[in-house]
């Protein structure tokens, strides 16, 4: 397989978690923060990706895929990591409110109102026991394989012009 198509293949695999994210959410499961913040990083691999189709760049355009493959990756080891409870996530959407102690009365029902309903440390969806958050994990640590595979053949080919 060429780099310019392990590239593209990588930008795809993002286009796809973004389709079955959107899926999901069509098909009633509200995503919290993190889920969205998770969605971030596919849509500048899927940029990265369309610049290579545009340029055949894959030499200088390719890292940055994998940075941006590995940031999903992150986010969505950091969430598991909240829905597991390893450690806190934002308070705001993992039940956190803070000092009860010192909120007045109409400060406690402003933050109540104000909180969301969609918590980042409740599991809405597992498949063989791993959530949504773990297989984004799992499967974008696979596109910044194919990233950084292109970035290599990439490296490897020699420079026939000015799209390289």
């Amino acid at each position: 397989m060429t780099a310019r198509a392990l590239a593209l293949a990588a930008g795809a695999g993002s286009a796809l978690l973004l389709i079955a994210a959107l899926g999901f959410q069509a098909a009633g499961y509200a995503p919290c923060e993190l889920c969205v913040l998770q969605r971030w990083p596919h849509v500048a691999a899927m940029a990265v990706a369309g610049l290579v189709w545009l340029t055949g760049r894959v030499r200088a355009l390719a890292v940055l895929g994998m940075a941006a493959a590995g940031t999903a990756m992150g986010l969505a080891i950091y969430h598991v990591g909240v829905e597991m409870t390893w450690w806190d996530g934002p308070q705001h959407c993992s039940g956190g409110v803070g000092d009860l102690a010192r909120l007045s009365t109409a400060e406690l029902m402003a933050r109540l109102q104000s909180a969301p309903v969609i918590r980042c440390d409740e599991i809405a969806w597992s498949f063989l026991g791993v959530s949504m958050a773990g297989w984004n994990a799992v499967l974008s640590g696979g596109l910044a394989v194919l990233w950084a595979m292109a970035a290599i053949r990439a490296a490897q080919t020699p420079v026939r012009g000015r799209f390289s």
